[in-house]
């Protein structure tokens, strides 16, 4: 399909064809019958999180499975997130580790820190992860300051606004190499609109801009509807101060 007038909630196609919210959940459920199936430890996470009063933000199961795969490509063994919630991303996270793999991942607020230390525990992850509760940054200055980088994968999945500053950290413990996922971009199509600077997507907006500058990043971004509405993601590989000639916008290094 080749989506030509986005509406909120709906996607004209075609003369002929409205996809509405209801259709493309519909087709996320579909999806997760077909290739990911039921799965009890984050049905428990999400269910945990619900009981405790969490925001229902976690990724998608399809997304969840997106981040593990991510992770196995790159063959990680070391892993930094940025946004634990409830734990459910993490958990999909650290099912790509090896046995002495490590992920460490960062909650501003201590309550879900408790929740998601919970959820890992459950998943049988604890020995490989580790929740770190408090302000973000000043957590990553103090994993900078131990020397514990670099890191194999980084998703960042925090407050939008602060992510121009996250990624500046996440390339200090990067290396060549290193994979970069930012999670909720697009802000339902606002990112595209220079006039919209509610917090999020002016910081959504300012993180693009920034890896689409950087040259030792070479990044792609896709927008997605689902389950979740219509948002998307932002993928960025390190390539060092020679991984392009001219530019991220050029088509080839």
């Amino acid at each position: 399909m080749n989506p030509v007038a986005p509406v909120r909630n709906t996607l004209i196609c075609n003369a002929q064809t409205i996809v509405t919210r209801e259709r493309w959940t519909g087709v996320d459920r579909a999806l997760e019958e077909l290739l990911i199936g039921p799965d009890a430890v984050l049905e428990a996470a999400l269910e945990a999180s619900a009981r405790a009063g969490l925001p229902a933000h976690d990724v998608s199961p399809t997304g969840g499975r997106l981040l593990e795969l991510l992770a196995r490509t790159a063959a990680a063994r070391s892993i930094l997130e940025l946004g634990t919630l409830g734990g459910y991303s993490t958990i999909c996270l650290a099912r790509a580790l090896p046995p002495d793999g490590r992920l460490i991942t960062l909650e501003a607020e201590l309550e879900f820190a408790a929740v998601a230390r919970a959820n890992i525990d459950r998943a049988g992850l604890a020995g490989l992860v580790e929740v770190r509760g408090g302000p973000a940054l000043e957590s990553l200055s103090a994993i900078a300051e131990r020397g514990e980088g670099p890191f194999d994968l980084i998703f960042i999945d925090a407050d939008k606004r602060t992510n121009p500053e996250y990624l500046g950290r996440a390339l200090e413990l990067s290396r060549p190499g290193t994979v970069i996922v930012a999670d909720n971009v697009i802000r339902e199509g606002a990112v595209a609109d220079p006039t919209d600077e509610e917090p999020s997507v002016a910081g959504a907006r300012r993180f693009l801009e920034l890896v689409g500058s950087d040259r030792r990043l070479r990044a792609t971004a896709i927008q997605t509807v689902g389950a979740k509405g219509h948002d998307g993601f932002a993928l960025a590989v390190v390539c060092g101060a020679a991984g392009r000639a001219d530019g991220n916008r050029q088509g080839r290094p």
